[in-house]
C-alpha cells in the first residue's frame, strides 16, 4: 500500500471523470507505486493552476497523500512536454490506457508497464503506423505481468522458435508447435514470432499474424467484459472500408 504522502512520482494520466462541484477522480499510472487513484480536488475551479497540466498522454510529476484505494492529489507538475497524439492515434492511446486499467490492480507496482505505456506514446507521438508499437506494448505488458508469453522460445522443448514453422499459445505454458500450416486462426508464424520478439514487425503478413496471437492471450485475461476501445475502433475500421474506392485488400484480418 501507498505511503502516507509521495512527491514527485513520475506519472501518466489514465482516465478521469468529474466528482462533486469542482473535483476530478483521477487513475494514476506511476513508475513506484502502480495504478493509483486520487482526488483532484478543486481542480475544475477556473482557478485551479492544474488544469492544464493533468493531461493525458504526457509524462508528470505526481504528489499524493493518503492511504487505501483512494488517495489525495497534493500536486502535479510536467515532466516533460511530449508531442501531442494526433487523430490518426489517439484511439490507440485510449486503448493502452484501458489495458493498463483492467490488466493491472491498483498499488502493485510494475515499473516495466510504466516504461511499456512511455515507449507506447513515443512511439504514437511520431505519426507513424501505430500498429507495429501497439503489438511492441502489448507483448512487454503481457511479459510484465508474468503471462508466460516468450515468442522466441518453444515452450515444450525450450529450443529456439524455428523460422519455418507454426506455432500456437497455451495458457499459462507459452508457445508450441503446431502440425498445421496457418490453416487454424490459432496458428502463428515461426517468422512472425521471431519478428515480434525482435520487435520489428515490417512485413505485413507478420503483423497480423502477431495481432492475431497477442489478441487471442489478451482474451483470456481481459475475459468477456470487451474493450470498449477496441469496439470503437472496429467501428472506424468499417467506416473507412465503406469509403467510397477504398482498398480494403490489407485491413482483412484487422
Amino acid at each position: 500500500m501507498s505511503s502516507k504522502r509521495i512527491s514527485l512520482q513520475p506519472a501518466f494520466l489514465l482516465h478521469q471523470h468529474d466528482y462533486r462541484d469542482s473535483s476530478r477522480l483521477l487513475e494514476l499510472l506511476t513508475r513506484d507505486h502502480g495504478r493509483v487513484g486520487a482526488v483532484a480536488r478543486g481542480v475544475r475551479s477556473p482557478r485551479s493552476r492544474l488544469r492544464g497540466v493533468l493531461q493525458p498522454f504526457q509524462p508528470l510529476l505526481v504528489s499524493w497523500s493518503g492511504r487505501g484505494e483512494l488517495v489525495t492529489l497534493a500536486g502535479a507538475e510536467p515532466a516533460d512536454r511530449w508531442p501531442a497524439l494526433s487523430r490518426g492515434t489517439l484511439m490507440s492511446g485510449f486503448y493502452a490506457s484501458e489495458l493498463i486499467l483492467r490488466l493491472l490492480q491498483r498499488h502493485d507496482p510494475h515499473p516495466g508497464a510504466f516504461t511499456a505505456y512511455g515507449g507506447l506514446l513515443q512511439a504514437l507521438g511520431t505519426g507513424d503506423d501505430p500498429e507495429p508499437a501497439l503489438r511492441v506494448f502489448e507483448l512487454e505488458l503481457l511479459q510484465e505481468l508474468g503471462y508466460g508469453l516468450e515468442p522466441a522460445i518453444d515452450a515444450d522443448s525450450g529450443a529456439a522458435i524455428d523460422a519455418r514453422g507454426w506455432y500456437r499459445f497455451e495458457p499459462e505454458h507459452g508457445m508450441v508447435a503446431a502440425a498445421g500450416r496457418g490453416d487454424d486462426p490459432r496458428e502463428v508464424s515461426g517468422r512472425a514470432l521471431l519478428a515480434l520478439a525482435r520487435h520489428e514487425l515490417v512485413e505485413p503478413v507478420d503483423l497480423r499474424h502477431a495481432k492475431r496471437l497477442l489478441r487471442q492471450v489478451l482474451s483470456i485475461y481481459l475475459g468477456d467484459r470487451p474493450l470498449r476501445t477496441r469496439g470503437v475502433l472496429a467501428a472506424m475500421q468499417r467506416e473507412r472500408r465503406a469509403a467510397p474506392g477504398r482498398d480494403t485488400s490489407e485491413e482483412a484480418d484487422e
